[in-house]
């Protein structure tokens, strides 16, 4: 895992190898950049070495859905962002991606997107599932009807937990008075 933006590894997975490319190349001169043309060749390259994934989600051979359970089920530690075409339905609520971003991407979307990888890797789990779980929702509201999300328990569900991730982490940010008191009292202050 890399500590700064500039050694952060991005590998860029799609299908279209000038896709691809394109995204790789927007991205080389912020960050060390690599491609997979596939699904399968994600699943050959992705190791710890990796920060974050730029997943597409329509691939032939292995597709972008199968790839992120893989990387799931062998606790890569890579961020992974969906970059697809694939309008976001219901479905997403249960996929376990760190971000989606809908084609086409342009850069400067792309670069905070994964800068706020980066930041969310740096700080605990409650803040990386509150960003997983906010993104789902801002895309679930961009996409449906109010009618739809609220008949839809599992949106309900989500939200609760967004609301509930949210109070814990302004609960632990209210303890500490100043940033100094937050560094002794994890044992990072001066001494």
């Amino acid at each position: 895992m890399s500590e700064s933006t500039a050694d952060a590894t991005v590998l860029v997975v799609d299908d279209e190898a000038e896709v691809a490319d394109v995204y790789a190349l927007r991205l080389r001169n912020r960050y060390q950049t690599e491609t997979a043309y596939g699904g399968q060749a994600a699943l050959d390259r992705i190791d710890d070495d990796i920060d974050v994934v730029l997943l597409d989600r329509r691939m032939p051979d292995v597709a972008g859905d199968e790839v992120l359970a893989e990387l799931r089920e062998r606790d890569v530690s890579a961020r992974v962002i969906m970059i697809t075409a694939v309008d976001p339905d219901f479905d997403i609520i249960d996929l376990p991606f760190d971000d989606y971003l809908c084609k086409p991407v342009e850069k400067e979307a792309l670069v905070a997107a994964i800068d706020q990888q980066l930041a969310a890797r740096r700080y605990d789990d409650r803040l990386a599932e509150y960003l997983e779980l906010t993104s789902k929702l801002t895309l679930l509201e961009g996409e449906k009807q109010p009618q739809a999300l609220e008949a839809d328990e599992r949106v309900d569900a989500l939200q609760r937990r967004v609301n509930r991730l949210k109070a814990e982490m302004d609960d632990a940010l209210v303890e500490f008075e100043d940033t100094g008191a937050a560094f002794e009292q994890t044992g990072r202050g001066s001494e």
